[in-house]
């Protein structure tokens, strides 16, 4: 009923929870003036910091041997389809390779693209063994190709002082591996100089 302690009380303690920053006083002189404006105050909550997940250090990548080719799967004829793709892959990318194409415009092309799925061809090397060596890349590493050729057999050859060729719809470039020490990834956007002579 209006007017009852317990009614009182209870719009008091209303009151007090509703607007804690407030004295009992200035409630008192709000009730009397009959404008009565609730509070609501959110507790803040601790902002949860997100966690990167980390990726697989390179020894976990070593024993899951997650870049490592299985030795029935080590066939030229297996790898062909992939490199049928990557040749259209460049045409679309050299806007089709036609015969009154500017050679640096491709060069520069081919500098930046992947690589994975060419056929290449070590031309020359300080290593005479490397020399000669024709296939499609299947790996491309910050440091080496690997190479599956004709035979069948999977090669391992160091860019470093290694200058390899690679044709396409009669256009040869050539990649000077001293100079190409990055992973594919890098290499999209680095920026190439032109220089007169590169030595191996």
């Amino acid at each position: 009923p209006q007017g009852s302690k317990e009614g009182r009380a209870f719009v008091d303690a209303f009151l007090k929870s509703s607007m804690p920053k407030k004295k009992a006083e200035a409630i008192q002189d709000i009730l009397t003036r009959k404008a009565v404006v609730l509070e609501h105050y959110y507790k803040k909550k601790a902002k949860q910091k997100r966690r990167k997940p980390k990726g697989f250090t390179a020894r976990q990548r070593r024993e899951m041997r997650l870049f490592e080719i299985e030795p029935d799967q080590q066939r030229y004829a297996i790898f062909l389809p992939l490199h049928e793709l990557w040749k259209q892959y460049i045409r679309d990318l050299c806007h089709g390779l036609k015969p009154d194409a500017q050679p640096h415009m491709v060069q520069g092309k081919l500098l930046k693209a992947d690589l994975h799925g060419a056929v290449v061809t070590v031309t020359k090397s300080k290593c005479p063994s490397y020399v000669g060596i024709t296939g499609i890349i299947l790996q491309e590493f910050k440091h080496v190709f690997k190479i599956i050729t004709k035979e069948d057999k999977l090669k391992v050859v160091p860019k470093l002082n290694n200058v390899f060729s690679l044709e396409i719809d009669g256009f040869i470039s050539y990649i000077y591996g001293s100079k190409f020490q990055l992973r594919a990834s890098e290499r999209s956007a680095k920026k190439f100089k032109l220089k007169g002579t590169i030595d191996l």
